[in-house]
């Protein structure tokens, strides 16, 4: 049995075969074999994780028999023999060859230019695409070069994107030259202007954009927030993005804010302790003594778990927030997406059973697993694997979002109009949806008329991109019980 350790962490890692290409931030091409293992190794990493998964593994009652496999092969084929009912049970457990760069990854730390964006046609025969900046990271390469949210990307170094170079064009360049597209009518062309920018490594401030929108005619101060990522902070200050958070909330709680909307679109988890802390802001009445959530691990831990630290030991309670703004709110607003994973998704189903959580946008990731990133402890090689131990459910035992389907919003809302709106427009469309079901008309009774909408990239090669032989990996969140 390993020796895991209680702490509050929060890691998940989310395989893109469905939502590869349509909402991600730009990320580097996986490296294979970086540390000095060769091919005559694979035998003692097969092993090892094969052990580990019979050790910890949510399914380990479902792993083939340990003589049935052929250990000689590739650790990546070999973990795939392994992973139960990948296409709809556990979309998230992976194996990694540099299980540094992925802690990085975890800890929001990246070598990147520092955009979201996404992926959309722009002509008719569905060839070309554009990358539709979602928003641009703090700090960031594309902060500085003076791009923004509703930017468009059409061209790199001079080359069109389409739905077969996209990849290698957008990961692919430590520097690189953008092209950006304008709107000429319906239509969205490449325009003159360029941009120049360089991979810079980041560590990305999670508290994006906040604002309070007064309406006091309406008795309404609606409390917005746009959130990117659970990370509590960084190395050097380890609980400087929760402190904006808690900093946020008490500029919401000073202004008499009573209505709230989340976004949590561009948000694929993180940090079980950035979890806690946003959700003990919101819920109302909550405190260290009402429960946040609840794990369920393979029988063996489950067991261990109430032997050593008692029959509540699986329960995990709320935090006792000054700054909470829950005796203003009966309701949240969140706005979500296809990325919407994990962390998210245990915010909004942990405050369920205290408040009406009112979801708009699209259907989330449905990851209602936790699961931990595992090293060799005999420091063997760079080789580590990530698993799920099991899942999570909140005060009333509901964990019924796990399936590739995710949460069903309420209002669904698809984010396709472009040129995409700030953070904080009353006109931006899932914004306006909230602000629409409170009862808040739009800025003197007009909305703004879209000006062209575009077919999402997703949802045109869906069944294409399942098939893709090289995966892109995610980071999302699960429950993470270091060694």
């Amino acid at each position: 049995m390993l020796n895991f350790k209680r702490l509050y962490l929060l890691y998940v890692l989310i395989f893109a075969v469905v939502a590869v290409g349509c909402k991600d931030k730009d990320v580097a091409p996986a490296v294979q074999t970086l540390d000095s293992t060769t091919t005559a190794d694979n035998p003692d990493i097969n092993s090892w994780l094969y052990d580990v998964m019979d050790d910890a593994y949510f399914w380990y009652k479902n792993l083939p028999a340990k003589t049935s496999l052929d250990n000689s092969i590739d650790p990546h084929d070999y973990f795939e023999k392994l992973v139960y009912q990948r296409a709809t049970v556990d979309r998230f457990s992976a194996v990694t060859d540099d299980i540094d760069a992925l802690q990085d990854e975890f800890d929001g730390i990246s070598k990147i230019f520092g955009i979201s964006y996404s992926l959309s046609f722009t002509d008719n025969g569905k060839s070309n695409i554009a990358a539709f900046l979602n928003y641009v990271v703090k700090g960031s390469p594309a902060e500085i070069a003076g791009l923004k949210r509703g930017d468009i990307l059409m061209k790199v170094n001079g080359t069109q994107l389409t739905s077969t170079n996209y990849t290698s064009l957008l990961s692919g360049n430590e520097t690189a030259t953008f092209t950006l597209g304008e709107l000429s009518g319906s239509a969205i062309v490449a325009g003159s202007k360029t941009v120049t920018m360089t991979k810079a490594q980041v560590s990305e401030d999670p508290v994006l954009f906040s604002t309070v929108i007064s309406k006091p005619a309406l008795g309404k101060t609606v409390g917005y927030l746009v959130y990117t990522q659970f990370v509590p902070g960084t190395d050097t200050d380890k609980s400087k993005y929760d402190n904006e958070l808690r900093q946020v909330f008490a500029d919401f709680k000073s202004k008499g804010v009573n209505e709230l909307v989340l976004d949590l679109r561009f948000n694929p988890g993180g940090y079980l302790s950035s979890a806690e802390t946003l959700a003990s802001l919101i819920g109302p009445g909550v405190s260290s003594s009402k429960i946040f959530y609840k794990e369920q691990w393979n029988d063996k831990y489950t067991a261990y778990w109430q032997k050593t630290q008692g029959a509540g030991a699986l329960n995990y309670t709320f935090l006792n927030e000054p700054n909470n703004i829950g005796g203003n709110l009966s309701r949240v607003f969140v706005l979500t997406s296809n990325g919407t994973a994990s962390a998210s998704e245990l915010v909004i189903n942990g405050l369920k059973p205290y408040m009406s959580v009112i979801r708009i946008g699209e259907h989330t990731a449905g990851k209602n697993l936790f699961g931990q990133l595992i090293s060799d402890d005999q420091k063997r090689w760079k080789w580590g694997v990530y698993i799920m131990l099991g899942q999570t459910a909140n005060a009333n035992g509901e964990s019924d979002y796990g399936t590739i389907n995710g949460m069903t919003p309420d209002y669904e809302v698809e984010d396709s109009t472009v040129p995409y709106l700030p953070f904080g427009d009353e006109n931006e469309t899932l914004l306006r949806k909230a602000l629409d079901v409170m009862g808040i008309p739009a800025p003197d009774g007009q909305r703004l008329a879209a000006t062209t909408s575009v077919e999402t990239f997703r949802k045109m090669l869906h069944d294409d991109l399942q098939t893709k032989e090289n995966r892109m990996i995610r980071r999302g969140n699960v429950r993470a019980i270091p060694q």
